[in-house]
């Protein structure tokens, strides 16, 4: 049994900052529900859809309350179709794809659309309060997880990425994403975000690309981390550093190399992916896109917390009886510059194969929406290339690691 892409669409990236990006203005349940009213128009037939899988990562507020029923409504589908949100951290809109895809494989289901939002402007990360461990005390004694951009830090001290490196990885992103803007790569799956009082359109390419970005200018920026790092929080007034640093006698301190130019930007957006099942496929005379060859998740170090990526992708491949010479496109979610790197140096993977049309440092990271925009991302350029097979993975706070293999049709 199969797993059917048959359409992907996304909203354009906005800036995550309240009152300052263009898509700040927009409900969440809005920007999903035009996500859908979309797929309806170019030819999804709403009323056959069995279920809606949104993945949101801060789920309080105007993102609590079943993000994914209310953007159903507010899209005006028939209130027979169900919807249910989805939370795996930054890899929530890709996890919502793969439970759809289980679903129309194993023939529980004949049609899902999988994706997430996330409307960082509205409401921030963190708003959720949980932090880091959900504040659990014991489970603090027993695992004290740091802010992610300290394991970035950490991992390109252990690994030995210079700030260079860093920088010259950034820059590749702006570069390849001003290049994809600029040859309108995106424009078979981008859809304009209107405003649903005034009715007009407010967004209609990603806001964050700065491609007068230059060397010298990511040099310039100060770290981000450092004085983070340095903040006394541990029971007998330890800095987040040492207690990142305690973990890994590899090093002696950390270098904080990771800056507001080399990390993923905080964005607004959503996006969906269309699975069906062989059934609905032959019953309607589809060609599909795409299917799912292969999905896969693991967990790892939580304080390190940013290096599963690569054994995620290791074990999808094994599933899929292919090694990495047999994937064509990768997706590696720019989190931070070191997570591209080291996934990327374990991997043995040809950088050119990376991220050809920039990813999250140069287009932003609405967290939840973020994975189901790389795949249908991946599968456009492997249409536009005439290439086949595609790898997307993602890093997961707490220590996760996520990967889905497509095969075009």
């Amino acid at each position: 049994m199969n797993s059917w892409i048959i359409d992907a669409v996304r909203t354009p990236r906005g800036r995550g900052k309240a009152g300052k990006g263009a898509l700040s203005g927009i409900h969440p349940q809005e920007l999903f529900a035009q996500v859908l009213r979309a797929l309806e128009a170019r030819g999804l037939s709403a009323k056959e859809v069995d279920d809606v899988l949104v993945g949101a990562v801060s789920q309080v507020g105007e993102q609590g309350a079943n993000v994914g029923r209310n953007a159903v409504l507010a899209a005006g589908w028939p209130i027979e179709v169900t919807a249910a949100s989805v939370n795996r951290f930054c890899a929530s809109g890709l996890q919502t794809v793969h439970f759809g895809a289980m679903a129309v494989a194993s023939g529980a289901q004949d049609l899902v659309v999988a994706g997430g939002v996330e409307s960082m402007s509205r409401v921030p990360m963190g708003a959720d309060g949980g932090g880091q461990d959900g504040g659990n005390q014991v489970l603090r004694e027993r695992v004290f997880q740091v802010p992610q951009g300290i394991s970035a830090d950490l991992i390109a001290t252990l690994e030995g990425f210079s700030r260079e490196e860093i920088d010259a990885l950034a820059l590749r992103s702006q570069l390849n994403a001003a290049r994809a803007i600029e040859e309108h790569r995106f424009a078979r799956s981008i859809i304009p975000v209107v405003d649903p009082v005034r009715g007009v359109v407010v967004l209609d390419r990603d806001e964050s690309p700065r491609p007068d970005t230059t060397l010298a200018g990511l040099g310039a920026l100060p770290p981000s981390f450092a004085q983070l790092g340095a903040a006394a929080v541990g029971p007998k007034g330890e800095t987040l550093d040492q207690i990142a640093l305690a973990t890994q006698p590899r090093a002696d301190a950390i270098r904080h190399v990771h800056t507001a130019g080399n990390s993923s930007g905080l964005a607004d957006g959503a996006a969906a992916v269309v699975l069906a099942s062989d059934r609905y496929v032959k019953e309607h005379g589809i060609t599909p896109r795409a299917r799912i060859r292969a999905m896969a998740t693991i967990g790892s170090d939580p304080v390190l917390m940013l290096t599963a990526p690569a054994p995620a992708s290791q074990k999808a491949l094994r599933r899929a009886g292919m090694t990495t010479r047999d994937i064509d496109l990768w997706e590696i979610n720019e989190a931070f510059s070191a997570v591209v790197l080291e996934t990327t140096r374990t991997l043995g993977i040809d950088p050119d194969r990376v991220n050809v049309n920039g990813g999250a440092i140069a287009l932003g990271h609405p967290l939840g929406a973020t994975g189901a925009m790389l795949l249908g991302t991946v599968v456009d350029e492997l249409e536009r290339r005439d290439l086949q097979t595609a790898l997307v993975t993602m890093c997961i706070g707490g220590g996760q690691g996520i990967a889905t293999i497509v095969e075009r049709v």
